[in-house]
């Protein structure tokens, strides 16, 4: 018995006291430390898209969280530290609904899930599209008596835009930032963005582009 004792109980003691101390002053940290809930809002981030498609629904999926744990880890959480991420490999074009649960929720050791909303998305998948489509410069302004738009030219004349297929077909043209020529009575040129009001569409490789606006004197109504 004299040996048992010896070999396993006073047997590195010290390590042994050591080690109870330690299980002992991490129960009592956690328990004086109550457990609280949070909940924050965080954008859903979406993954493995098929390279041909293109997702059509205009509103991103966003989601609240709702995490409890220690109260101490939960004042300093912040929302960079969770995000949720769905998978879209495979996907068609169409629309189709994704679940969003607990296991794809990524948060901070020590902290559960224990709500998510809305636990579903509902999004509308269409192939890309890409297309030119001519620019219209959008021109505005008080004209001076006796003179009127003769011309304008856009240089290039066309731009690229890309997107979901059934937005780009909708597209006509692609505008751009006022051009005011108060006061203009001969040749001025502006630099202006091309863009397009849809914000599913882009225009690819965008680069400024030249607007020249050719001012006319009317004829007098003398002239025959």
């Amino acid at each position: 018995m004299s040996d048992f004792f010896q070999r396993g109980v006073l047997h590195n003691l010290g390590l042994k006291l050591i080690a109870i101390a330690l299980a002992v002053g991490l129960w009592l940290a956690v328990a004086r430390d109550p457990i609280a809930e949070v909940a924050i809002e965080i954008p859903v981030e979406v993954r493995d898209v098929p390279q041909d498609l293109e997702i059509s629904s205009e509103i991103a999926p966003k989601a609240q969280i709702r995490l409890r744990g220690p109260e101490r880890t939960i004042r300093q959480l912040q929302s960079s530290d969770v995000y949720a991420a769905i998978e879209f490999n495979g996907v068609k074009p169409g629309e189709r609904t994704f679940d969003l649960t607990a296991q794809q929720v990524h948060e901070p050791a020590g902290l559960e899930v224990v709500q998510i909303v809305p636990s579903q998305f509902h999004l509308a998948f269409d192939v890309r599209l890409t297309r030119p489509v001519r620019v219209q410069p959008r021109v505005i302004g008080s004209f001076v008596q006796g003179y009127h738009i003769g011309q304008i030219l856009s240089d290039p004349s066309t731009v690229t835009i890309t997107g979901p297929k059934g937005r780009v077909e909708a597209v006509e043209s692609a505008t751009t930032d006022p051009i005011d020529i108060s006061g203009a009575m001969s040749r001025v040129t502006f630099v202006r963005h091309p863009y397009v009001s849809d914000p599913l569409i882009q225009v690819t490789h965008a680069a400024p582009v030249r607007i020249t606006v050719i001012m006319e004197q009317a004829p007098s109504n003398g002239a025959r």
